[in-house]
């Protein structure tokens, strides 16, 4: 059977092979048979500047013809069908090329020359249809060769895997019957592997029992001395805690301090120079000491240049003067009054 499938396999592609070969060739010679027909005849129906375009026309469905072929040849061996378009379009342009072939003559009246040059289409026509027809079969034939190869494929597979499962049956049963044998002994071995094993277990659960109970001893001192560590750490967060509060409250009360001092030396030196300034404008000129204390209360006090000057008795240019040098010494700080006499 399988030298009988080799056969018929290799028959199979020749015929292929003659088909398609004998196939090409008709559509070849009837394409160039058709371009020199019906060249002439567009030309002569085509202005005369337009003559070069007269090939294009049989050009174009001879290439339809060569798309109908082709893939034709390919759904027939995938076994499949286009549906009713490939059939229109072949048909279509077998009818087109008849026509275009045989318009000449028809036109002049000559039979002979419509049967001539009917040939070439007519056969082309039929070829298509028959090579079809033809490959369609070889396809059949080619999937019934493989379902035949497939169907003794299978039914040796069959055979073989009957042979292996009584083979595999009677080791089974070998296998079976020396294990029944090896699980006899191996059951006598693992009762006293088990004995010994219980007796072994029973040591090492003693040995784990004290271990466990070293362990929890050990464990509960960890815990003891993490407490205890937790609660110096406890402790001495407190202390600092309650240190950092002190020291914030002193500095606290310091800050106080200091603003009542500050405010009680300002409210003073206010007062002192409320004294200065509240004796009026003076006709005479003062000491010089008591006008420089009247001029730096009066600078203090943002009074005018000539302000200060009646006050003090001095010259406005003289008053300025300690006004800058007021402005000028210590970065601004103001003079202090108490240090100053009358």
């Amino acid at each position: 059977m399988a030298g009988g499938g080799r056969v018929n396999a290799v028959q199979i592609r020749s015929a292929e092979r003659a088909l398609s070969a004998g196939t090409w060739l008709i559509v070849a010679g009837a394409m160039l048979y058709s371009i020199l027909t019906v060249t002439p005849l567009a030309a002569e129906h085509t202005p005369d500047k337009w003559d070069w375009t007269a090939p294009i026309l049989p050009l174009v469905v001879d290439a339809a013809v060569v798309i109908v072929v082709r893939l034709d040849a390919v759904i027939a061996r995938l076994g499949g069908s286009g549906g009713p378009w490939p059939i229109v379009l072949r048909w279509m342009t077998g009818c087109m090329t008849l026509a275009l072939n045989v318009a000449d003559s028809a036109l002049n009246n000559d039979l002979v020359g419509v049967a001539v040059h009917a040939v070439a289409p007519l056969l082309l026509i039929v070829t298509a249809e028959t090579g079809l027809a033809y490959r369609r079969a070889i396809t059949a034939a080619v999937l019934a060769l493989d379902t035949k190869e497939q169907a003794e494929r299978e039914a040796r597979e069959r055979a073989a895997t009957q042979r292996r499962e009584e083979s595999a049956r009677r080791a089974r049963e070998e296998r079976e019957h020396t294990a029944a044998l090896a699980r006899e002994q191996r059951e006598h071995e693992a009762r006293m592997s088990r004995e010994q094993a219980e007796r072994e277990a029973a040591a090492r659960r003693e040995e784990q029992e004290r271990q466990q109970a070293r362990e929890a001893a050990e464990r509960a001192e960890r815990e003891r001395s993490e407490r205890e560590r937790e609660q110096r750490e406890r402790e001495r967060e407190r202390r600092e805690h309650e240190a950092a509060e002190r020291r914030e409250r002193e500095r606290t009360e310091r800050l106080e301090r200091e603003r009542r001092e500050q405010a009680e030396q300002q409210e003073r030196a206010a007062q002192e120079r409320a004294a200065l300034l509240s004796a009026g404008p003076c006709t005479d000129k003062l000491p010089e000491d008591d006008a420089r204390a009247i001029v730096a209360a009066a600078q203090a006090e943002g009074m005018s240049v000539r302000t200060a000057a009646e006050l003090c008795g001095w010259s406005v240019g003289w008053v300025s003067t300690r006004y800058a040098e007021l402005r000028e010494s210590v970065n601004g700080v103001p003079v202090d009054l108490s240090t100053t006499g009358r």
